[in-house]
């Protein structure tokens, strides 16, 4: 599977540039032979936009009907962030479109901080995993990454890659989760993880960007710098990674040690 991570500029705050900018991104995308493209955490909005997010949040078959439309015009699977209203409340997800299929949905658990807290209820059910173009893929967004159960659980359930829109905030220890922890995941669960966020500042955050695609051996396909919009590429091959399976087989010594027995 060939697959594209879009890094977005913050810096357009008005919604309709930002369609368009994502549009062109996708088309692209499209046209350079990907399978997927990922978007950010909340790209149609932008993270920072406060309140307004959650107020002009819509329910899945609206808030998603365009990005379907583009779905099935080019022919290319998406994963992006946005806001999703429920009857619980709203959501910050990461949506799975394909083209003639009905869009998947995963709920971000671990909200970060009060500006999260304060706009979304936390998800409460796990990613399911759901195949695209051959590949067996989870969703995470963001913050959830940062936690290895949530990403053990995901490998043990036959993930070979989790895509994870994300909107971190520039700091060192961001440089550090996007250079370091996102290649670890990937290396202590031997899957891929895709990795897509903002860069620039939208006034109320500032975004590291260093989008990146990290292989199940640990090595990084591609990555993006701290400042431009871009979008980087890679192949995501499971078999070309059997030696690195076979040299780390954390998986098979958790099913077999760690798991709870009946």
């Amino acid at each position: 599977m060939k697959v594209a991570a879009i890094q977005l500029d913050a810096a357009m705050t008005d919604a309709a540039d930002r369609h368009a900018a994502i549009l062109r991104s996708l088309e692209d995308a499209a046209a350079a032979g990907a399978d997927l493209a990922v978007l950010p955490e909340l790209a149609p909005t932008g993270y920072g936009a406060g309140q307004s997010i959650a107020n002009t949040a819509e329910a899945a078959n609206a808030g998603l009907a365009e990005w379907q439309e583009a779905s099935a015009r080019l022919g290319i699977a998406i994963v992006m962030g946005l806001a999703i209203r429920t009857a619980h409340g709203v959501d910050n997800a990461a949506a799975l479109i394909t083209p003639g299929r009905a869009p998947v949905l995963y709920a971000k658990r671990m909200l970060y901080g009060d500006y999260e807290k304060g706009l979304f209820r936390p998800g409460d059910a796990p990613s399911p995993i759901v195949e695209i173009a051959g590949l067996r893929c989870g969703l995470l967004v963001c913050f959830d990454v940062e936690f290895p159960e949530l990403c053990r659980d995901l490998a043990l359930r036959g993930a070979e890659a989790i895509i994870v829109p994300t909107a971190l905030p520039k700091s060192d220890g961001a440089r550090f989760i996007a250079q370091n922890v996102v290649p670890v995941r990937a290396f202590e669960n031997q899957l891929f993880v895709v990795y897509a966020d903002h860069c620039g500042s939208d006034g109320t955050f500032a975004y590291q960007g260093l989008s990146v695609i990290a292989a199940p051996d640990g090595s990084v396909l591609a990555s993006a710098g701290e400042s431009d919009a871009t979008t980087i590429l890679a192949d995501l091959d499971p078999a070309a990674y059997g030696a690195s399976r076979d040299q780390n087989p954390y998986l098979a010594e958790v099913s077999a040690h760690l798991s709870p027995r009946r």
